[in-house]
Parts: C-alpha cells; structure tokens; sequence
C-alpha cells in the first residue's frame, strides 16, 4: 500500500511538472510596459493594493503526458522456492525513477514536436498580406518619425500622480455623513461636479452640460483618442467606482463619522468637500490640456502633409468652407421673388462696448477686430468664418492675401485693413453701412461656425453721428434676427446695471420663447466686484431677471480692458478667476456654464444642428423659386438665351471692338472731305472779316497782297494749326459717335446702348492728341499758303468757284441779320400777318437813311466818321426817331457788308475770264483778280492741310483711340458697380436672379451631400 501510495504521489509530480513545463510562460517584466498600463493592468504592483486580474491566453497547451491514462501498477508474484525472501524496495524505487525520467524527457520531445508541428501549419493556413501593403498610407510606416512617443510617454503622468488624482475616500465618507440632512442623494452635487467637467465632454459620455459637441473628427482623431486617451478612460472608470464604493460606506457608517465629528460646523464641511473636487475637476482640466495640445500637434503634421501633396491627392473643400460660399453668394442675390435667406448663422449682437468683438475673438483665438476705448468701432456686418487648418491664418473673400495671425505685423495690418473696409462702405453723410465684410478664419482647434459681428446698439446719438444711426443700427440687427434659423448670440455687459441694456428688449421681440437664443454675460470679473448682491448675477445667468427667455446662459471674462493682451493671457486670467470665483464655489455658477471655451462649444452644437434642421427645406425653397424664374423667362423672352450682366457685357465689348475697327475701312476720300468741310467752316469768318474784308479796303494791288501776306503768316503761326486739330479730333468723334450710336437694323440691342455712350465718352475723355502734330501742320500750312501761282484755267475756276460759294454763303447770313434787325417786310406784313417791334422800325429807318449815304458814295469805306454818325442821328431826329450811335453802328456793319458781298460778287463774275491777264501779271489791263489768287491759296490749304490730318488719324490716332477703348472696356469689366448701372432693365435683372439662384441650388446640393456623408 505504501508502493500505492509513493506511485501516486511521484504521478502527481509528474503532472505538474509537466503542466509547469508545457504552454506558454508567464507574461512580460512588469518593466517593459506602459507606465499608465503597468498601474491599471498590473494591479498586483507594491503601489496597488488592487486585485490581481486572471491572465486570459488564447494560445492552447500540448504535451504528451496530458492525454495517457493513469497506470495501475502490477506486481509480479515472488516465488518462494528458487529464493529467500528479501526485501529491495530502495532498488526498485531507483529503477521505476529512472523509468520515471525518460518517460519525462519523451514527453518533453514529443510534445515540443507537435507544438512545431501545429505552429507551422497554422503559420501556413495564415494568408500572405504583403502584397497589400500599399493600401496603409505612408504617413503609418513614418509615422515614428514625426511623432515623438518617449515624449508623449513622458508628458503622461505615473502610476503615483494618477492615483493620487483620486479624491480623499475617507474624508468624503467623512463629509457625506454630516451632508445626509441636506441632500436626498449623498453623490448628487460629485455627479454634477464631474458631469461638467470637460474630460467627459471630450470623451463623449453622457454629462451634465446643455450641449454636446457635434464636430466629429476623421478616423485617424478617433483612434488617436482610442490610443492615447484610452488608458485614461479607464483611469476615470475606476475612479467613479472607487467613488461609488465611498457613497456605499458613507451609507453604513454615516452614524458613527456623525457623532465623532459634530464639533466641526456643517458650512466649513460643505466648502472643504466642494474644493476638493474643484481641486479634482482642474488636475482633470490640465491633463485634457496636455492630451489637446498633443492632439493638435497631430492634426497639424497630418494637414501639412496633405498641404505639401505627399499622398498626391485632391483635397476636398472642408464643410464649413462650402457652407460659408453658399452665404456669400446669397449676401449678393436680391431676393425679388419672396424667397429670403433663412439658412443658419450665429448673430452676436450686443449694447455698444459690452464686449461682443472681444467674445469673437476668443472663439477666433485671436485679437482681429480694430479696438477703440468707448466708440464705434463696428460701423458694418463683419462675417467670420471659423474652420480648421494647420496654420492660423485670416484671409477676404475678395483678397487672395493671407495674414499670419501668429505675428503682431499681420495682426495690426489685418486690423487696419478691416478698418479701411468699412470707412469704404459707410457712404457720405452716414456712421454704419448695411454692407457687410467676410473674412475667413483657419486654424488649429478652431470649432466650425459662421458668425456675424453686428453694430452695437445705442441708446443715444452723439455728435459726429448721423441723426438716423440708431434707427439704422436697428434695422440691421432685426434684419439678421429676423432670420428664423438665426442664432443669435445676445452679449450682455455684466460689470453695469441690467436694466440700462437695450439689446435684451430687442432680442425678446425677435425670439420671444428663446428658442434659438444664447445669453452671454461679460466682465463677470468686474461684476463680482462691483455687484453688492452676488445673487443677482445668479438670477441673470438663470434667466430669472430678464423677461427675455434663451437657450443657454453662460458667464465669461476676456480679459483685464487691456487691448494689448494675448488671448494666451485673457484664457489664462478667465481660468484664474473662475477657479478662485466665489460664483462657482457656492453653486451660483455651473461649471458648464463658464468659460469661452465651453460657449464655442455649445454654440457650435446649436448652429450645426440648426443647419442640419433647415437647410434641405432652404434646398427646396431655392428650387421652387428657380422654376418661377425659368418659366418667366420662357413667357417674355422666348427666343433669347439667358445671358448675365457679365456675358451681355462681354457681346457689348465685342461689338464696340468691331465698330472701333470699323474707323479704319473709311475711304480716305471721304475723311479729307469731312475734315475740309469742317475745317473752312471753323476758320471761313476769320478769313473773311479779319483777312480779305482789311485787304479789300486798299488802294491798290501790291498793298492789298503785301496786306493778305501779313495777316495769313499771323494767321498760320498763332491760330490755324491748333484749328486744324480741334476739327481733325471733332471729326474722329463725330465718325466713332455715328458708327457707336447707328442701329443695325434687326441686330440691333437698344440694352448696350448705356455703356456703348459711357465707353465713348471715356474714350475720348482718355484720349489726347499727338503734342508733335500741330508743329508739324504749321510748316506744311506756311508753303502752302506762300504758293500763288495758279497753273491752269481749272485751278482758277476752282478758286472762283469756292470763292463764289464762300461769298454767298456770307451774303444770305447777312440778309438773314438784316431781316432780323428790320423785322418783316411788306409782303410778310400782308400775306402773313406780322408787325414790327418798335426796336425793329428804328432799325428800319436807320438802315434806309445808310443806304442812302451808300447810293451817293460806292466807295465808301468800311467805316463811318463821327461827322456821318451825326448828320444820321440828325436826320432821324428830324423824323422823330431817337436812335443811339451804336445802334447806328451796328446798322452799318450789316448793310456794309451787304454791300461789300455783292460788290465782291460782281468782281467775281467779272474774273472768270481773267485767268489770261492773270498769266500776263495784270499787265495792261484794268481787271485785278487778287482776291480769286487769295481765295485759291485758301482753298489749296484746306486741301493739303486735309490731306496730312487724314494721314495722321488713319496712322496714329485711329489706333490710340482703339487701344483706349479696350482699357475702358477692361477697367469697366473689373468695376462691377459701372456694370451695373449701364447695362439695366428688366431683363438683366431676370436673367441674374437665375444665374444666382442656380448657383446656390448647386453649392447648397453639394453642401448637403457632404453633410450627409459626415453624418
């Protein structure tokens, strides 16, 4: 029985030795793990006292020795006959031992053996993945490379400091004891302590807050937050049992800790409890800081790398850009047709200098908007859009400039620039304009959103304002308000009395239920200060003081008043303040509801899921009105296509183009015509009053010719160059003005014709004259009028011919003069029915009496001498007729030069035949023709001067005047102001209302798209 026994024992030796030997080993030094999971997973560790996990493996054991039965021994029979009965027990032990040892050292082999065996072959059944690794992205296999793990490591607490981030059990069972009588529930004010902490916000657990963040991240940010806040997830978990297991004792033992502890006041008890998990909530806030910071270090190399085209692939528009274009596209539609724009926006609205601009800043994360201590610094709608890049840049919509908002330079210029921008849309004679500026902003951590930074609301108008700035100011406001998607974001000074704000009034008229409304209390600071009841901003911050009704009520700080100070320095301060606020301490104040921070993130929330609401019933309500707009078009312009302002402006550019071109295909015949006509026109009553009218009037040939030379060269050097270029430039116009303005039969688009009269006149406004030409023109002028000499009988009859023209043309104006002054005669008188005037019957009579004195001296001069002048007025006088020397004066000029025509109309007709004494010099003849000589020396530098402007506008001008008219065309294509007010009528308009709103149903579509493939 002994033998049994030993047998059994050495069997259960070997099975467990065995079952030592076999399998897989025990797991990793606790030295090579992660510090955070040494502490969780290692709980057996000297700094835990926790319950050691059971180690789970999936791998199986395999031995030889596991499956074989137990083995009976048997005995063999001793036979007594052949030998004594001995006993050899030690020898027997020794053999079955070494029996034992290879039986052992078999099973070792064989099962060593079979654990190869299975290995290989699931090592085979495993498929061969290699030949995929091009789907994980490069960034995966570099990714050591860009990111530092020992420092991430590093920047991670110990096992020591995370559990020393656990609250005080003892003293919480301590006062939960003495809390019993206040509070139904010993864990309600931990759970809404921790419930608003921001650890849990960012993990995603349900808390405590009015708002949940709804911006999800990429795939890669969830499995950043698996990886590396995972571990912290867990330390959380275990730090609300460890809380759970306090209430439970604080239940069993509250009697006991209540009669050791009644000396201390129940007052202190609370205020110690609710510091301590304060203290709790802020380690909580430092770790989220430094997981943040991380994980914006993350993002920041992932977008660089997407910026520098590593992957070499497209990146797409984010969400909030696309959103943002379809707002900027609808600031430009005029809605005609009912349909306004209701999609979402966040509109900040605030009393003046209650600190809206300042609250947009801390959600941008920088010091953007122009500041000024007490005035009007808002004076236009700013929309700002927030998104998120790598690098924290501003940029116009309009600009491709983008500002660094990391360096003070691109800070203030950005600054100076929004400033100049609404200096430039506040018009002449007012303080704020409608119009409204959109800037972008990117950068990391930024939370999407379009906000809209209004005027602040005054109370009272002040000097260097325009007497309607409040009325204007609210207008825009309730224009954005109006918006039934709008969110407004009401800012409230806290550090004056409530009841002096307007805003709250005018927002309460705008969201009477306060639906969509957002309540901001600044300089919170300065109120606690400053306020004798603390009470009273509890009352604000729960909406119990104002009748206006909000969403969400929220208390911030942004700053100390100094422009000067970084957000770094406002976030730091607002973070001082709140955790030292005796607002927060004694429960005044939740803890959700402080901070920018958690503001940027409830409004966040609120605008995402407004734009989720409305923005496919905006789709359709776009869509409706395209069809209103197609269908009109069809009824009224049926064979038209729909051509915009912009396309209708480049089929007017093309045809001002081809008309400009038009000037070079007219016959030079025709511009020497013109300019010849034009130019006799300009300078025929100077040449006849101040050349040949003094020359007529000497003696004989040789003064009258050394006359005419003199006053042609004064003539040619002071006067007739610049003539002829006035008329060669108002010629150029005349023909650009009739090839600009004449229909073109069907073609022709009476729409063009505003801007075709402005480029016209611009052009020629533009243009100017080579300086060179008339210096030129004054030589050529000169030797053409120094020629006399007239080489045949059609030259002469030429000139006479001209000169006859010339002289009858002068003669029917004078008679037109005379008729003027005298009134009608009698034929009129009778056949008409007309009387003259009595100015008219003086006139009458001094004329007779001059042409009296004119039938008794044909020769008289041009001239009356004062003794004539008398002996006239006398003899009026004689007739009772009262006249005054200039009066007679003026009569003679008239009927002189009447009698001078047709004197010098007689010669004419006399010199026909003079072209033979002409070729004789006159000699021997009393026939003297000078005049027909002077009248061919005009005509032949109309001619030759004709000739050279013809040249020089064909050459030259013709080609300036084009090339102006292409840099008109390019300024007024730039200037869409221009565009607008030349090319007008109904059919623009309608034509533009459908270009616009299909642009928005296209972005507003793709928009949507996205929206629900981020969902």
């Amino acid at each position: 029985m002994w033998r049994l026994r030993r047998a059994a024992v050495a069997c259960e030796v070997c099975q467990s030795l065995v079952k030592h030997s076999s399998g897989i080993k025990g797991s990793l030094p606790l030295q090579k793990l992660h510090l955070v999971s040494r502490s969780i997973y290692h709980s057996h560790h000297p700094t835990l006292k926790l319950q050691r996990p059971q180690l789970r493996t999936s791998f199986q054991q395999f031995s030889s020795l596991t499956n074989l039965p137990l083995r009976k021994l048997k005995f063999s029979p001793i036979k007594c006959g052949y030998q004594p009965r001995r006993n050899f027990w030690p020898a027997r032990l020794a053999t079955r031992l070494l029996k034992l040892r290879y039986l052992i050292l078999g099973s070792a082999v064989g099962g060593g053996y079979t654990a190869k065996k299975t290995f290989d072959q699931w090592k085979d059944m495993i498929p061969d993945l290699s030949e995929y690794k091009w789907i994980v992205p490069d960034i995966v296999w570099e990714i050591d490379e860009y990111i530092d793990f020992e420092k991430i490591r590093k920047a991670l607490p110990n096992s020591e400091d995370l559990v020393k981030l656990a609250p005080d059990f003892d003293k919480i069972v301590e006062s939960l004891s003495l809390l019993k009588d206040f509070f139904t529930s010993g864990h309600k004010l931990v759970s809404e302590v921790i419930g608003a902490s921001d650890l849990l916000l960012l993990l995603g657990s349900p808390g405590e807050t009015a708002f949940r963040a709804t911006d999800h991240g990429s795939e890669s940010d969830k499995h950043f937050r698996k990886g590396l806040l995972g571990e912290l997830i867990l330390l959380q978990q275990q730090i609300q049992e460890h809380e759970e297991e306090a209430r439970r004792a604080a239940g069993q033992y509250s009697t006991s800790y209540a009669q050791q502890k009644r000396k201390v006041s129940d007052k202190e008890k609370i205020d110690q409890l609710q510091e301590e998990l304060l203290h709790t909530q802020l380690k909580y806030q430092r770790i989220l800081e430094r997981l943040e910071k991380e994980n914006k270090e993350l993002r920041k190399l992932v977008l660089q790398k997407d910026d520098k085209g590593i992957h070499h692939r497209k990146l797409k528009k984010s969400l909030i850009d696309m959103y943002s274009e379809v707002l900027d596209v609808l600031s430009d539609y005029d809605a005609s047709y009912n349909t306004q724009d209701h999609l979402p926006r966040v509109v900040v609205v605030g009393d003046q200098s209650a600190g809206k601009t300042s609250v947009l800043e801390m959600i941008a994360q920088a010091r953007i908007f122009p500041r000024g201590s007490g005035e009007m610094m808002t004076r236009s709608p700013v929309k700002v859009t927030l998104s998120e890049g790598p690098h924290h840049v501003a940029l116009f919509k309009d600009s491709s400039r983008e500002f660094d908002l990391t360096k003070e330079e691109d800070l203030a210029a950005l600054r100076h620039e929004i400033e100049l921008r609404m200096r430039k849309n506040v018009k002449e004679g007012y303080t704020v304009s409608p119009e409204t500026i959109s800037l972008n902003v990117k950068g990391p951590g930024l939370q999407r959103m379009v906000l809209v930074d209004l005027p602040g609301v005054i109370n009272t108008v002040t000097s260097g304002m325009a007497p309607d700035t409040k009325e204007t100011i609210f207008s825009i406001s309730k224009a954005y308000m109006q918006n039934p998607n709008a969110i407004i974001l009401c800012i409230q000074d806290g550090s004056v009395d409530a009841e002096r704000s307007i805003v709250t009034d005018l927002v309460s008229q705008m969201d009477p239920h306060g639906r969509r409304t957002i309540f901001v209390l600044t300089k919170v600071d300065l109120a606690e200060k400053n306020v004798a009841s603390p009470s009273r901003i509890q009352q604000i911050i729960e909406g119990k003081l104002f009748p206006m009704k909000a969403l969400g009520y929220f208390a911030v700080v942004t700053g100390k008043g100094n422009s000067s100070e970084s957000i770094e320095a406002i976030r730091e301060y607002e973070e001082e303040f709140f955790q030292n606020s005796k607002l927060l301490k004694t429960s005044m104040l939740k803890a959700h509801q402080v901070t920018t921070r958690n503001l940027s993130l409830a409004v966040s929330d609120c605008f995402w899921k407004m734009v989720r609401e409305s923005v496919e019933q905006q789709a359709d309500s776009f869509k409706a009105t395209r069809f209103n707009l197609e269908t009109e078009w069809k009824n009224n312009y049926p064979r038209l296509r729909e051509l915009d302002r912009n396309e209708l402006f480049e089929k007017a550019k093309n045809e001002i183009l081809d008309e400009v071109i038009s000037l070079s295909q007219v016959t030079p015949k025709h511009w020497e015509e013109i300019l010849q006509q034009s130019l006799w026109e300009r300078v025929s009553t100077h040449v006849i009053e101040n050349i040949y009218l003094p020359a007529a009037q000497t003696m004989n040939s040789g003064t009258f010719n050394t006359t005419v030379d003199i006053k042609l060269k004064q003539w040619t050097d002071k006067q007739l160059p610049n003539k002829a270029v006035e008329v060669a430039w108002e010629t150029l116009q005349e023909e650009f003005s009739r090839f600009m303005t004449e229909p073109k039969g069907k073609e022709h688009d009476d729409i063009f014709d505003k801007l075709k009269e402005a480029v016209k006149e611009e052009s020629i406004k533009r243009h100017k004259w080579n300086d060179f030409a008339e210096d030129s023109l004054r030589v050529i002028q000169h030797n053409a009028l120094e020629d006399r000499s007239i080489s045949d009988k059609q030259q002469w009859d030429a000139a006479i011919y001209f000169m006859e023209e010339a002289l009858q043309a002068r003669l029917k104006d004078t008679e037109n003069a005379i008729e003027n002054m005298v009134g009608p005669d009698w034929k009129k008188r009778w056949l008409y029915w007309k009387n003259r005037t009595q100015e008219q019957c003086v006139h009458n009579e001094t004329k007779n009496e001059l042409e009296k004195m004119l039938k008794c001296n044909e020769e008289h001069p041009a001239y009356l001498a004062s003794d004539e002048i008398t002996t006239v007025r006398k003899n009026l006088e004689s007739r009772g007729v009262e006249v005054d020397p200039s009066l007679i004066k003026d009569t003679w000029h008239q009927v002189y030069r009447r009698h001078f025509l047709k004197t010098a109309l007689n010669h004419c007709n006399l010199c026909r035949r003079g072209f033979y004494y002409y070729q004789r010099h006159f000699v021997d003849s009393e026939l003297e023709c000078n005049d027909v000589v002077l009248f061919w020396r005009i005509q032949r530098m109309l001619a030759i001067t004709a000739n050279t402007l013809r040249q020089q506008l064909t050459n030259t001008e013709v080609r300036r005047l084009e090339k102006n008219v292409k840099e008109v065309l390019e300024d007024f294509a730039e200037d869409s102001e221009k565009k607008i007010k030349l090319l007008t009528g109904k059919r623009v308009q309608l034509a533009e209302d459908l270009k616009k709103v299909r642009e928005i149903q296209e972005k507003l579509d793709a928009f949507i798209e996205a929206l629900h493939q981020e969902k």
